[in-house]
C-alpha cells in the first residue's frame, strides 16, 4: 500500500524540485552567457580535466555523467566541431572510442571555471550556514547510497 507524503514531506519535495530546476536553468544561463559553454559542455569538460591524461573513454564518461550513450555521442559531435575535444579509437582494443581534451578545450574551461564557482557560491554556498553545508553534504549522501545500494 502507498505511503503518501504528509504535508511536510510533500512541501519539502516540492520545494526542493522547484530549487533544483530554477538552479540548474540559472546555472545554464550564466555560464552560456559568460563563457558560450551549456552545463552539459562544462560537465563533459569536468570529467576530462579530473583525468591525469585528460583523456577517457567513451563509455566510462557516459557512466560517470550518468547519460544515454545516444546522447552523449551527439553532445560530444557538436563539441569536436567546436574544437574542444576530440575522438581516438581505444588503443586497447579498437573498437571503443576515447574523447580527449584539446587545448582549446582545456583553456574553455580555465576560463569558466572561476564564473561558475562564483555562480555556485553565490546562489548555494553564501546563503548556508556551516550546518547547512553540513546537513546538504550528509543529506545527498543519504539519498546517493540509497540510489547506489544494490
Amino acid at each position: 500500500m502507498t505511503q503518501w507524503l504528509n504535508e511536510r514531506e510533500q512541501t519539502a519535495w516540492r520545494s526542493y524540485l522547484r530549487m533544483q530546476a530554477r538552479l540548474q536553468a540559472e546555472l545554464h544561463r550564466r555560464l552560456q552567457a559568460e563563457s558560450g559553454l551549456s552545463i552539459a559542455d562544462f560537465d563533459v569538460l569536468v570529467a576530462l580535466t579530473d583525468r591525469p591524461d585528460e583523456r577517457c573513454r567513451v563509455l566510462e564518461l557516459a557512466t560517470w555523467l550518468e547519460w544515454e550513450k545516444s546522447r552523449l555521442s551527439h553532445h560530444l559531435s557538436r563539441m569536436q566541431k567546436r574544437g574542444l575535444i576530440t575522438r581516438e579509437e581505444c588503443d586497447d582494443d579498437g573498437r571503443g572510442n576515447v574523447v580527449v581534451l584539446t587545448g582549446q578545450g582545456r583553456a574553455a574551461i580555465e576560463a569558466a571555471a572561476p564564473g561558475h564557482v562564483d555562480t555556485v557560491r553565490e546562489l548555494v554556498f553564501d546563503a548556508l550556514s556551516d550546518e547547512d553545508v553540513s546537513a546538504l553534504a550528509r543529506i545527498s549522501g543519504a539519498v546517493l547510497s540509497r540510489i547506489d545500494r544494490p
